[in-house]
């Protein structure tokens, strides 16, 4: 693709969220949406073939479909009340459809069926925009609007979530799949913890997407879309092999690790607001989750694939490019739970 479609491209889809995030109108927030969905499409049809041509189809079918209810709802709320932002008066029926269309971008279970297929059809780089920047706009909605939801429709989301991104990611054994379904579950926490505490929403938020880009970077550069092609790591790049382990685990949630603050805080916040059975559902659904996290790290360390080359460390055969991001964000994405009592007072 040309570099300069590219630069516009890069540019629209980093526009379309923050148009989102700092706009108070509703339709203004809706064109922030619209901008960043048309703007990801080229970017899915880069590699011409029909499995991402497919993705592509299924991606923009599901957005637009979002994108008309929430348009239904903002409309009718102006004919309602005359505003373009929902009030404490506005209809209930209003704030169900924008929560559904909400959660049909996020691609909260059960409206999840299109985000694993299009992950798999789609490049690494585009699927990491997908499951990291693609999420902040409509969270941000939700953001704004959490005081009028229904919380009965955001808990019933939430563990639906929880439970698909536990039970679905399972038994797959595509990288590009266990990473959409971990997005899943983690949208699941997310939302569930929105009506109570809608501040540990955005702290789960950046440590989700923290920990999701040093993984997909490391699935990048060792181009492993199937488990089995995980288990070359230790030969071509043991380094990356130790990182990639440590990052997996902090997504599963283990204490010493940064993924496990959103997590202890969810729950507290949880326990707090008499939510004892959702909490623990929750708990048991995160323990799923960091059972593929460790097939993946088995996979990668303590298997070793058939070969008939006699030099068993290419290692140090090739000399790769200097990568300052991978270790910066490994550090971020691990070591950061000290810093827990600032970031959550």
């Amino acid at each position: 693709m040309n570099p300069i479609t590219l630069i516009i491209i890069y540019f629209t889809i980093f526009m379309g969220p923050v148009i989102t995030m700092s706009s108070s109108n509703l339709l203004l927030m809706w064109v922030g949406l619209e901008v960043s969905l048309l703007a990801i499409v080229p970017l899915l049809t880069n590699k011409k073939s029909p499995r991402s041509t497919e993705a592509a189809t299924k991606y923009f079918l599901t957005q637009a479909t979002a994108s008309m209810i929430m348009l239904l709802a903002i409309i009718l709320n102006y004919k309602q009340s005359g505003m373009w932002m929902f009030q404490q008066q506005t209809n209930n029926m209003l704030l169900n459809m924008t929560l559904i269309s909400l959660a049909m971008k996020l691609g909260l279970a059960p409206f999840h069926y299109w985000l694993p297929e299009v992950t798999q059809g789609i490049p690494m780089h585009t699927g990491l925009i997908l499951l990291t920047w693609q999420k902040i706009a409509p969270l941000s909605i939700l953001y704004q609007i959490y005081q009028l939801l229904n919380p009965t429709i955001t808990t019933i989301l939430a563990i639906t979530s929880v439970f698909i991104g536990a039970w679905g990611g399972l038994n797959q054994t595509q990288t590009r799949k266990i990473m959409a379904y971990s997005s899943i579950a983690h949208m699941g926490w997310m939302v569930a913890i929105l009506p109570y505490n809608p501040n540990l929403t955005l702290l789960n938020l950046v440590i989700y997407i923290l920990l999701t880009i040093p993984m997909f970077i490391s699935l990048m550069m060792n181009s492993a879309t199937t488990i089995n092609s995980f288990s070359m790591a230790w030969n071509k790049t043991p380094m990356i092999l130790a990182m990639t382990s440590t990052i997996l685990l902090s997504m599963g949630g283990l204490p010493p690790l940064t993924g496990f603050l959103p997590k202890w805080t969810i729950i507290s916040e949880l326990l707090k607001n008499d939510c004892s059975i959702l909490s623990t559902l929750m708990a048991m659904m995160a323990l799923l989750n960091l059972f593929f996290y460790t097939r993946l790290i088995y996979s990668m360390s303590l298997t070793m694939f058939p070969t008939n080359n006699n030099s068993k460390m290419i290692s140090h055969h090739t000399n790769l490019k200097y990568n300052l991001i991978l270790p910066t964000l490994t550090v971020l994405s691990t070591l950061t739970l000290p810093l827990s009592p600032q970031l959550t007072t």
